[in-house]
């Protein structure tokens, strides 16, 4: 139960900036809030390469998430990044990633 409470209170930024897309509409906005999430969990709790992870995964998922767009396996309703995706996407990648990783290290793999 100890971990899996661990994991949850590690998903709670990721969980709470998916939470707000619908609630804000505007891209700017959201991703300005997305920002401050991920620097207050950072500030609360960081770990040694967190910081590498989020760049490694803000800009490896933009090039993934651009590949799918163009086979039309996703379609985005909003354009506000590159004109083909959400601008607030890389960041909740980043931070996913940074989730992931701890996530696998509660477990113990």
């Amino acid at each position: 139960m100890k971990k899996a409470w661990k994991i949850f209170l590690n998903a709670l930024p990721i969980l709470f900036m998916i939470g707000l897309i619908p609630l804000v509409v505007n891209d700017y906005y959201l991703t300005a809030l997305d920002a401050v999430i991920i620097l207050i969990a950072l500030i609360f709790k960081r770990e040694k390469g967190d910081l590498i992870l989020f760049i490694f995964g803000f800009f490896i998922m933009i090039v993934f998430e651009t590949f799918f767009v163009s086979t039309g396996v996703e379609i985005f309703n909003r354009h506000t990044l590159l004109g083909i995706m959400p601008l607030w996407l890389p960041f909740l990648w980043g931070y996913g990633f940074i989730g992931i990783k701890r996530g696998v290290e509660i477990i113990g793999l």
